[in-house]
């Protein structure tokens, strides 16, 4: 069967739209018991370096993004926003290259709720693993053993090989 190369490719079905949507509405969720606490400026997508920074003390980007398993970019970016949020201060560090990240007072308050609020989320997918009858946890291993054997990388370049869009 041709594949309609005209067609709006994300018009198609998705294998990983479902998921994407799925964790978004999750993430909205944990939103709304924010915005119900009248907690402001915060994303759940923070608060990992917030708990980290609280548990660690002040850190550079480069420490605090290798704590989280993150890029250096993307927490750069994640501070940006937590400072705009007022939850972060940075200050210099031991030389000019570098900067400490600080808790405020504003996420010093908040940081039981956070902590909190990670438990019960951990509890609550826990349960929902109950659920199902083939847990999220055992998918993620079984996509990471994939993965070690084939790169997703390597997975999507062998099919970009074959789509003459791509060359």
């Amino acid at each position: 069967m041709t594949q309609d190369r005209s067609a709006d490719p994300t018009e198609q079905q998705s294998t990983w739209r479902p998921l994407r949507l799925l964790l978004a509405a999750m993430d909205a969720d944990i939103a709304r018991i924010y915005a119900e606490a009248q907690i402001t400026g915060l994303t759940p997508s923070m608060v990992m370096e917030l708990l980290r920074l609280h548990a660690r003390g002040p850190m550079t980007i480069r420490e605090l993004a290798d704590s989280v398993q993150k890029t250096h970019s993307a927490t750069s970016q994640k501070v940006a926003a937590m400072r705009a949020a007022g939850l972060v201060r940075t200050t210099p560090g031991a030389d000019a290259r570098t900067r400490k990240i600080t808790l405020t007072a504003k996420a010093r308050r908040i940081i039981g709720q956070l902590a909190a609020e990670w438990r019960a989320t951990d509890a609550a997918v826990a349960g929902l693993e109950d659920e199902i009858p083939y847990p999220l946890s055992r998918v993620v291993t079984d996509i990471e053993a994939a993965l070690r054997s084939k790169s997703f990388h390597d997975r999507i370049t062998d099919k970009l090989a074959d789509d003459p869009d791509w060359k």
